[in-house]
């Protein structure tokens, strides 16, 4: 049996097919719990009824899908369907995996490039940031390194809750903040991508201070600086009162 790999699982729901035929299986599982054959999809994808079967087993070894052999009664010969995994198990605070942020994260800005909206990697990360964490407008940027390390917090977390195990140190007096991301959960999806995963990144942690009250906060990300190890800077441009 193929054991599922999350990068695997991002690279193959980038494809527009794969990610329709994920699509026609959320919205038939109410009327068809039992899942659909490569048969019953094809002509919803316009493709040969053998390209999707590809598809569809590529999607079940990432772990995307699952599949069984089923008897609709008699004697003949069973039906492979195919249907969703069950919704994610939460981890965390009520978090999904991470594998489901990114994913979702990718077929979310795809959708909206198909529909004609150009979206930079950076602007997904930036508007996963707008849509799921919670603004602060009544903020106004930290005046002390305490209440500026705490907004940089407010994003460690969200890093963490991305699988993330972030570890921080400070310099400037408490005015730049190095958080290093190690054992990266897309490590390999990077290597091939960074680009796009590095621009999710950094979108998402730039708008993550801007949530926090931090809009004017400096946001770099040096991807790589060991094999297994990314860096993000973080900086405030807002003068500290005086102490």
């Amino acid at each position: 049996m193929t054991t599922p790999q999350q990068y695997d699982a991002a690279a193959l729901l980038a494809s527009p097919v794969r990610r329709l035929l994920v699509d026609v299986l959320e919205t038939s599982a109410a009327d068809s719990p039992q899942g659909l054959t490569a048969a019953e999809l094809a002509p919803q994808a316009d493709l040969h009824v053998t390209t999707v079967r590809f598809h569809l087993d590529q999607l079940v070894a990432a772990g995307v899908l699952e599949s069984e052999f089923v008897r609709t009664g008699g004697a003949g010969r069973p039906r492979k369907v195919y249907r969703p995994l069950p919704p994610a198990t939460p981890t965390g605070a009520g978090h999904p995996e991470p594998l489901r942020l990114l994913t979702t994260l990718l077929t979310e800005a795809m959708t909206a490039s198909v529909q004609g909206e150009r979206i930079t990697p950076y602007e997904a990360g930036r508007r996963w940031a707008r849509e799921h964490l919670t603004d602060h407008p009544e903020r106004t940027p930290a005046d002390s390194a305490g209440v500026w390390l705490g907004r940089v917090g407010e994003v460690i977390d969200v890093l963490e809750d991305w699988g993330y195990q972030p570890e921080v140190s400070t310099s400037e007096g408490g005015r730049a903040a190095r958080v290093e991301l190690s054992d990266c959960p897309f490590l390999d999806l990077a290597r091939d991508n960074q680009a796009v995963v590095c621009g999710v990144h950094r979108g998402l942690v730039a708008e993550s201070m801007v949530m926090s009250g931090e809009s004017g906060a400096q946001v770099a990300l040096e991807p790589f600086v060991t094999d297994t190890r990314c860096v993000a800077h973080i900086r405030t441009t807002t003068p500290f009162r005086a102490s």
